[in-house]
């Protein structure tokens, strides 16, 4: 347990605080930063009726004060059209899907044609591992990150089992170091190793545990240098780091809307799949709303795919949760993903220095950033390892109102998010955990 009374603090507080990390200069910071603004568009939760401090929006981000834009209009659309709304709403529910292709596609470098918004994240994961994976006696192995997000992994044992194979001999994880870390040339040789064996390469774009960036565009090359498909889930991606999917050539992919996206708990998934693996008609588990919009209505014995990434859709689109999706995208690129990630780059710099400042200031307590340092390698997410006392520091944080999130053994994540987290909320957390050594 802590225990720190308000004058003890505050002489800690003034003896060991660097100025740099004051909060008289995270304001000054906050004053020059051009996307400040943008924090007054956002709800933030409360703490004693002040703002809280808000680093998890790598699972779940803030709510858009204006998130019911489209909203509103699809509520009014149903309480006055009824089932008419499908063709006659103003955007109409039959094809109100099309509304979020263009910004997403921008969002992820994608052509419109390559991109669906459907479904949840996992189910989109199985949906396109049934197209995509297709192993054969020679090669049925999957490589994949070590410290794979939970549900990626039972996704992909099922997806082997399906086949008939055993997890244990299909999966190959990547090697790491101590901290969970992915050597980049250990991971293009592992592909070279296994190359005769790989069916496919499937890999988180944001280590979910490490915060760890993996080069999307190289992982892609070494593995169609030998025919390997390459698939990725880019959750803790998406809004939050530079994608060229089309670009890139990755065959596959998916990624959820409500954490740096913003869109709600729970809310819709959006999934890309390259046009050259489009024009290639693999099979998929077919419905009807991928069935060509012509003829979805008539009763037909021939399942006839929309030639886009629209026909990998199953049933009917989420209206509700789209609309919420729709108004974020139009927010991302109003914005501009580089404009984002270059705050992004500010803010995690700041948060980086504070922390390592803090181990000047104790003799026992070791704060360790396990997320590479090099901008490329990282996004918004900084995980930090503890040598000692990891969870109670974590609840002390909780206490005073700090949102971060804990990960056994002793790793909590710290996310500022550039859309509504400032200088000032990492320089406020700072003084907060100069309370815990």
């Amino acid at each position: 347990m802590f225990i720190c009374t308000s004058y003890v603090y505050d002489l800690i507080f003034n003896i060991t605080m660097n100025k740099e990390f004051s909060i008289d200069h995270a304001k000054y910071l906050d004053s020059n930063d051009p996307l400040s603004y943008l924090r007054d568009q956002f709800n933030i939760p409360q703490f004693k009726g002040q703002d809280a401090i808000y680093f998890t929006g790598n699972s779940l981000g803030l709510q858009h004060k204006n998130f019911d834009k489209y909203l509103n209009i699809e509520l009014e659309d149903w309480r006055n059209k009824g089932v008419d709304g499908h063709f006659d709403a103003k955007t109409p529910w039959f094809s109100y899907h099309k509304s979020l292709a263009k910004d997403t596609a921008q969002l992820v470098g994608a052509k419109e044609n390559e991109i669906v918004s459907m479904n949840g994240l996992s189910v989109n994961l199985h949906l396109l591992l049934t197209s995509f994976y297709q192993p054969n006696k020679t090669k049925f192995k999957i490589l994949c990150e070590p410290n794979l997000f939970p549900s990626d992994l039972y996704i992909l044992q099922s997806q082997v089992e399906l086949r008939g194979l055993d997890p244990s001999e299909a999966l190959i994880f990547l090697p790491t170091n101590s901290d969970g870390v992915v050597n980049e040339y250990e991971l293009y040789e592992t592909i070279e190793n296994h190359a005769h064996e790989l069916a496919l390469i499937f890999i988180g774009g944001v280590n979910y545990y490490t915060g760890q960036v993996f080069d999307l565009k190289n992982i892609v090359k070494h593995g169609h240098k030998y025919n390997i498909i390459v698939g990725f889930d880019l959750a803790h991606a998406a809004g939050n780091i530079n994608l060229e999917l089309h670009k890139w050539n990755v065959d596959f992919a998916s990624w959820c809307s409500y954490k740096y996206l913003n869109s709600g708990p729970g809310n819709v998934s959006s999934v890309f799949i390259h046009e050259k693996q489009i024009e290639n008609k693999p099979f998929r588990l077919s419905a009807w709303w991928g069935h060509e919009e012509s003829t979805r209505f008539l009763i037909k014995d021939k399942f006839n795919p929309i030639p886009t990434a629209e026909g990998w859709q199953l049933s009917n689109a989420p209206i509700f949760g789209l609309s919420i999706y729709r108004q974020s995208l139009e927010l991302f690129n109003q914005v501009g993903m580089q404009e984002l990630i270059n705050k992004r780059n500010q803010l995690t710099g700041y948060l980086k220095d504070s922390i390592l400042d803090l181990n000047k200031s104790s003799s026992t307590l070791r704060f360790k950033i396990i997320t590479p340092c090099d901008t490329e390698c990282k996004g918004a997410q900084l995980s930090i390892l503890l040598n000692e006392r990891g969870k109670e520091v974590y609840c002390y944080l909780t206490s005073k109102g700090v949102h971060v999130d804990w990960r056994d053994p002793n790793v909590i994540r710290v996310a500022p998010a550039p859309l509504y987290n400032s200088f000032e909320d990492i320089a406020k957390f700072y003084k907060i955990l100069l309370g815990c050594i």
